[in-house]
């Protein structure tokens, strides 16, 4: 078995080579309570369980080294399996040096930790420092390409550094990991062009750059068990026809700032095609099965210039802004008239609070079933998308202002009209009646992945 080592250095002994200087937008959005002692006394608590459940993720301190392995070189590695099995525990190691564009983000160049050609990389209690630009930290490209990460701790400052990166079909499981990235363009967990599959189990992620959600999917991405921190963007970006499950996560979403242009919106989640290349064209689906959502900025989902499945299960899912749950309209991206979002929101056992938006080359189908509740409006300020509404017998919808949508199926105590006023294609809707509608048929336009590069400078991303 052949084993390269891409190696500047190799010690017996740790040596720090970064200090943790935090690079958080400063206008991260904050609440301070000072108004009673029972307010002061109540944010404390809430601290002191925050502390009490952060401490069970791992650190520095946690990993035992055993060997140090260092690389410098622009474009270099400190370890990459080429067609090969390598195993590697115990080690602390560190990257710089600096790379830039498709060969980096697409290809691998640079990265701390570089898995290719049909490798198979098994690595646990590791931990990984990089200090440059498009310096990711571990690397999966291509398929039949396997990287298993267990009980590490990795840490990326610089832009364009992602925690763990998966391209052209490779595949990446994690698990029990502490990430957390400074720079912009740096998602935590991350794909590119060709995507993967990723699978990540429990631990820690956090990200602090503008443009850098905890999750960017490219791929088929799911999480479970995991703690997801984002305090500048998005907490989960998903482009194109791919996909992101979470099972039983706590996700964390303050997205105040912005990588580009092209959206006036703020969201913890986001649905999209940018048209770059990058992913192929498709239907784009987000997962959430339990675990709990919790949003500082804007609205929860955005779609837009897609079609996108919602699915949520029983999921505790919280706005502490005064957006709206769902906004599905158009944007920068894509072909005016053609790019707004087609949503299907399929809601199991789950509480929605908050409006949804569909505008004019938008459209929504909602489904609520198994107790579901829905406490707001849909497109409270007329007629728009066509929006089809369809609840089952256990499930209610509670409108919270007039309501505009296409059609609707639902049985005579399922909607609390709650004072407001409901329109079903321009007809109002009498409270405590059934109805018998049709779903909106919609299109799924699909195009072949992109091996090649695309032509021109690719369209601003989030």
């Amino acid at each position: 078995m052949k084993n390269r080592l891409w190696t500047a250095l190799i010690l017996t002994s740790v040596t720090a080579l970064y200090g943790c200087t935090s690079t958080a937008a400063e206008d991260s959005v904050t609440e301070e309570i000072t108004e009673t002692a029972e307010a002061e006394e109540t944010a404390a608590e809430e601290t002191a369980e925050t502390s009490l459940n952060t401490s069970s993720y791992l650190t520095e301190d946690d990993i035992e080294i055993n060997q140090t392995i260092e690389n410098s070189e622009d474009g270099g590695h400190a370890l990459e399996a080429d067609g090969e099995t390598v195993s590697l525990s115990n080690a602390l190691i560190t990257k710089t040096g600096e790379s830039s564009g498709d060969e980096a983000d697409f290809y691998g160049e640079n990265a701390a930790v570089y898995a290719h050609d049909e490798a198979t990389l098994d690595l646990s209690n590791l931990i990984i420092k990089t200090n440059g630009t498009h310096a990711n930290a571990v690397f999966s490209y291509g398929s039949g390409t396997t990287v298993n990460i267990e009980d590490s701790y990795i840490y990326t400052e610089g832009n364009c550094s992602g925690g763990l990166m998966t391209t052209g079909g490779g595949t990446m499981n994690a698990s029990n990991l502490t990430i957390h990235t400074t720079g912009n363009s740096s998602a935590a967990i991350r794909s590119d062009r060709g995507g993967g599959t990723v699978n990540v189990s429990g631990g820690s992620y956090t990200t602090e750059g503008k443009g850098s959600p905890v999750i960017y999917s490219t791929a088929d991405i799911t999480v479970s068990d995991a703690l997801l921190t984002s305090t500048s963007a998005q907490g989960v970006v998903v482009e194109g026809s791919n996909s992101a499950t979470l099972n039983n996560c706590e996700l964390n979403a303050s997205n105040v700032s912005k990588n580009s242009d092209k959206s006036d919106y703020y969201q913890a989640v986001m649905i999209y095609q940018s048209m770059s290349g990058d992913a192929a064209e498709g239907l784009a689906s987000f997962t959430m099965n339990s675990g709990t959502l919790t949003n500082a900025n804007g609205d929860i989902f955005f779609v837009n210039n897609t079609t996108a499945e919602i699915t949520l299960n029983n999921a505790e899912i919280i706005n502490e802004s005064d957006g709206v749950f769902l906004r599905a309209a158009a944007a920068g991206w894509g072909t005016e008239g053609a790019n707004g979002g087609r949503v299907t929101l399929y809601a199991t056992d789950q509480e929605i609070n908050g409006d949804l938006l569909a505008d004019d080359v938008s459209s929504l189908n909602l489904y609520l079933s198994e107790g579901s509740l829905l406490n707001g409006a849909i497109n409270p300020d007329g007629e728009a998308g066509d929006v089809y509404v369809e609840i089952d017998d256990d499930s209610v919808w509670t409108l919270s202002a007039d309501s505009y949508i296409t059609s609707l199926t639902c049985d005579a105590d399922a909607i609390d009209l709650n004072g407001y006023t409901l329109y079903i294609n321009g007809v109002e809707y009498t409270e405590g009646t059934a109805s018998e509608g049709s779903a909106i048929e919609v299109t799924v336009s699909s195009s072949a992945s992109h091996s090649g590069m695309p032509a021109g400078e690719p369209p601003a991303k989030p």
